[in-house]
């Protein structure tokens, strides 16, 4: 089973990460790439690229300047410890054992707009580089352009045609795999919370229920699509009615 998640905006350098084993990105090359399209770009570019604030634009123009790919642990972080955000917060990685953080290795895969894919330990440095923007490169004018099917080859090399493939990643990131080209099957849980009497998907919940089910599946070796249906983390049900068996829906009364 591979689990694909989307990265998050926060990020945490300043805390130490609770092991020493690390690994690198695979597709450095292609980073190094965009990095120099992003050291092109001013402050105010940024800003309006981004949808950010001036300081946040700042910040983001010194970390493409510092930006350099000799990856240690003196100079970059593992993605999973990285990350902080709704996701993140309901996969709680600190708390998971070794062995359990040894299983995400193998298991999990982080989507990004500069790295392609990353594994859990693959060390990374600090960016802002969400895949939806229109930054234009060589390869077009956006990151989809830009990456184009080389993360879906990356992912199709881990995969056969029997692997269940768990897309727990946001729509913007998942438009960067090309599922027809996709090795495995394809199965695209959704999380639905009651509100004012009907279900619907509500952000906030729904990506930290992602990060939870990312969590339960490492936790409890999850290898079918069936074993799925027992994931019933702070509230959520399984629902049969709703569900498909490409999409598996989770139903939450509504939250007091």
């Amino acid at each position: 089973m591979l689990v694909l998640v989307s990265p998050a905006k926060t990020l945490d350098f300043e805390n130490p990460s609770p092991t020493q084993k690390y690994t690198q990105p695979q597709l450095l090359k292609y980073s190094e790439q965009l990095i120099s399209v992003c050291r092109e770009l001013t402050a105010i570019d940024i800003a309006k690229l981004m949808k950010v604030s001036d300081k946040i634009a700042g910040l983001n123009v010194a970390r493409f300047t510092q930006w350099q790919p000799n990856f240690t642990l003196d100079n970059a972080k593992q993605a999973i410890f990285a990350f902080r955000g709704d996701v993140y917060t309901g996969l709680d990685a600190d708390s998971l054992t070794a062995n359990e953080l040894d299983k995400t290795q193998s298991t999990l895969r982080i989507l990004s707009g500069l790295y392609g894919v990353l594994k859990p330990l693959d060390l990374m440095q600090p960016y802002r580089l969400e895949m939806g923007i229109s930054l234009g490169n060589a390869k077009g004018k956006n990151l989809y352009q830009f990456w184009d099917s080389r993360i879906t080859e990356t992912l199709n090399t881990e995969l056969d045609d029997d692997t269940i493939v768990v897309n727990l990643a946001s729509n913007e990131y998942f438009k960067s795999v090309k599922p027809k080209l996709l090795k495995g099957n394809l199965i695209t849980p959704v999380f639905k919370d009651c509100k004012a009497g009907k279900y619907k998907v509500i952000s906030f919940y729904a990506k930290k229920a992602r990060g939870m089910m990312a969590r339960f599946i490492v936790q409890n070796d999850i290898q079918t699509r069936d074993q799925l249906e027992a994931f019933d983390a702070v509230g959520y049900r399984y629902s049969a009615e709703e569900s498909t068996f490409n999409t598996p829906v989770f139903l939450r009364a509504e939250q007091s």
